[in-house]
């Protein structure tokens, strides 16, 4: 009886010590198979939450792009329309116009019921760069644009990048064969909208140090190769060169110039090129990480940076109003591989929400309708 008590005995010790290593095992196991990617932590902080599903007041949108305006129905257009309502945004800029035949059609088509709530900037067609008389028929053609209801000028970040001329070389973002374009812009009084390069993070090594390796990986086609695409430096600073050059143009540089991580140097080219604004189109998640320094910075600029959103979904807006218009601590930002940290708002003050909202772009694009703005 004795030995029986005693095999029971370790029996019981066994159980006890081999089902814990069991579950921690198999714990382990689905650890080790879940991915950076799938890694989504509740958070379990308790702070007040307020949460914006409408600007505090108006907004024009500089930043949008509907890639099949000429053709988009009617009822998505009245659909966008009562979207815009609910936001409070009072203009969206479609920045796809094309030109020619295309933007006519663009503007007939989705300004014509809504002639004060949608603006269209017009494109220029970069193919056959240094062909004799290029020059002079993209000129004709913007003037032509503006004529038939253009209200800007969108630049795509292939000019620098993918655009080469008829030799096969590289258009550099202030080629002077395109000096005429940018000129004529300002003769007209038209902002240029210009997006070049893309987040410098593209461009360095893809690695455990890099802010923007989830995004590469999920998207490898944005990772830059050394010796292959020209430098992201070099793109910025012909970027800097073209504005430099053309002091009567008005240029918007698209997503915060790239330097949302470091306001303090864009502050420094905004003191340098006074014709030079930005907009903060799919970087807010820099603004978010940054609340004090944001405050101040748009304190001190805000006549110099518009709202702008680039992609098109009614529930991310809800982001840039929260950033902007509550003191909110620690929320999430709405895509992941853009930024896996979280926001806080940066409260702005209501002198700031307006002149960012709906002032600057009421003072540098022409036509927009004042009476839209008025509270």
């Amino acid at each position: 009886m004795k030995n029986l008590a005693l095999y029971l005995c370790l029996l019981c010790v066994i159980s006890a010590c081999s089902t814990p290593e069991s579950t921690n095992a198999q714990s382990a196991d689905t650890t080790v198979d879940m991915t950076v990617e799938e890694y989504e932590p509740t958070s379990t902080l308790v702070v007040p939450e307020n949460f914006v599903t409408r600007a505090k007041f108006p907004f024009v949108d500089v930043h949008s792009h509907w890639f099949r305006a000429p053709t988009m129905r009617a009822g998505a257009i009245d659909t966008l329309i009562s979207e815009m309502d609910g936001m409070n945004m009072a203009v969206i800029v479609n920045l796809s116009g094309g030109n020619g035949d295309n933007l006519k059609g663009a503007i007939s088509n989705m300004e014509s019921k809504y002639p004060n709530r949608i603006v269209t900037f017009a494109n220029v067609d970069f193919d056959s760069v240094g062909a004799e008389g290029w020059t002079e028929k993209a000129v004709a053609q913007l003037r032509a644009d503006v004529a038939a209801g253009a209200r800007g000028l969108k630049v795509y970040k292939n000019l620098g990048m993918d655009v080469t001329d008829v030799d096969g070389i590289r258009v550099s973002v202030d080629d002077p064969r395109l000096d005429p374009i940018w000129a004529l812009a300002g003769e007209l009084g038209i902002p240029v909208l210009i997006h070049s390069a893309d987040p410098a993070n593209f461009w360095q090594p893809m690695d455990k140090f890099n802010e923007k390796w989830l995004e590469l990986k999920l998207n490898p086609n944005r990772l830059r190769v050394e010796g292959v695409d020209a430098p992201f430096d070099t793109i910025m600073n012909e970027h800097y060169s073209m504005i430099g050059k053309h002091p009567e143009t008005t240029f918007i540089s698209a997503h915060l110039s790239w330097l949302g991580n470091d306001l303090g140097k864009l502050g420094s080219l905004l003191d340098k090129y006074p014709n030079m604004y930005s907009e903060v189109g799919a970087v807010i998640y820099e603004i978010g990480r940054q609340p004090k320094m944001a405050l101040e910075f748009f304190t001190k600029y805000k006549d110099r940076i518009l709202f702008g959103k680039d992609t098109y979904r009614v529930s991310e807006f809800d982001t840039y109003f929260r950033v902007f218009e509550t003191a909110d601590e620690y929320f999430p930002y709405y895509r992941k591989y853009h930024a896996q940290w979280r926001m806080y708002g940066a409260d702005l003050p209501d002198d700031i929400l307006k002149a960012v909202y709906y002032e600057n772009a009421l003072r540098i694009i022409p036509g927009l309708d004042a009476s839209l703005f008025i509270n």
